[in-house]
């Protein structure tokens, strides 16, 4: 059943990585393309997902949107953990006024603020668009890599390989880059993997806030805040893209249990592996 679940992530998720690369190719119709004469049409042959209130094709949108919520997806969490590690690192491998600072007041503070909450204020004080998307959910996204990477940093810098190379003359810098990042790499890679989830989903919140990528882009959660009119009279419009999202969301949810099986070497055993 695991198995079968992280081949099905690996195959959603290569499919929604193709609609957005491929996107413009694929699309049938100009997502932005405003047709008042063919307005919340049901899906058919001419308009596979049917139309939405302008009467926009609802497949090439669904389509536009997976780029939007992948490049928000992956550039969240590149940001992320990039500030999370090199602050992790900083913090458990130094210790002292440094984890002190960077962990009961920094962390603590951004973590005393609900995530979601603050990146509604950062984008609404800055203005919807991408990049400002991607920084509000990045400056709340970062805390918990840097938790991680200091506790796994707390747990090896006394290990006898990092002794060894520190008696040998290397430098900080080259024993946290070649000691110890090497092992302590793969519990990020999971929460990487599921917070591309969380990336996505509140991506498509703060869409359907009106505080995401603004109109005409084609966003999940922009669809489905102007689906809600709709909800009785034209039910398609929301059913398309909510299950791209659950569909989306899901993928990397399972993608991250499945490299949490493989990654850990406690799963492992207890797995017989």
């Amino acid at each position: 059943m695991r198995n079968s679940l992280t081949w099905c992530a690996i195959g959603l998720l290569t499919v929604f990585t193709l609609c957005a690369l491929l996107g413009p190719w694929l699309a049938p119709h100009d997502p932005a393309q405003l047709n008042l004469s063919a307005r919340l049409l049901a899906p058919g042959i001419a308009h596979w997902f049917g139309t939405d209130e302008l009467g926009r094709d609802i497949f090439s949108r669904t389509l536009y949107g997976a780029r939007i919520s992948l490049t928000v997806a992956v550039s969240v969490v590149a940001v992320s953990l990039i500030v999370g590690v090199i602050v992790g690192c900083i913090a458990g491998y130094y210790g002292g006024w440094r984890d002190v600072a960077l962990n009961i007041y920094v962390m603590n503070a951004f973590m005393a603020l609900p995530g979601i909450l603050l990146a509604i204020a950062f984008v609404a004080f800055l203005g919807p668009g991408l990049r400002n998307v991607i920084l509000a959910l990045a400056i709340t996204g970062w805390v918990g890599y840097a938790r991680l990477m200091r506790a796994q940093v707390l747990a090896v810098r006394q290990r006898e390989f990092v002794e060894a190379a520190r008696a040998l003359g290397a430098n900080d810098r080259r024993i946290i880059v070649l000691h110890i990042l090497p092992n302590v790499i793969q519990p990020l890679i999971v929460q990487a993997a599921i917070g591309m989830s969380t990336a996505v989903l509140a991506e498509a919140t703060l869409s359907f806030l009106g505080l995401g990528v603004p109109p005409p882009a084609a966003s999940w959660g922009a669809m489905l805040s102007d689906a809600r009119a709709h909800l009785f009279d034209a039910p398609h419009m929301v059913f398309f893209p909510a299950v791209a999202l659950m569909l989306c969301v899901l993928a990397f949810s399972f993608l991250g249990d499945a490299l949490r099986d493989r990654l850990d070497p406690r799963t492992r055993l207890t797995s017989g592996l």
